[in-house]
């Protein structure tokens, strides 16, 4: 694990994974929403 070498490649993964999962996130928690709703 060489982090000092390369310092921008580990801040473009957390943009990378920021990108992938929020809008992943966002479309579970929507889901559970919907689905909390339809069971009340």
């Amino acid at each position: 694990m060489q982090t000092q070498e390369h310092p921008t490649n580990k801040v473009l993964m957390v943009i990378f994974w920021a990108y992938v999962l929020i809008p992943l996130a966002w479309g579970v928690i929507n889901t559970l929403t919907k689905a909390m709703g339809l069971f009340k």
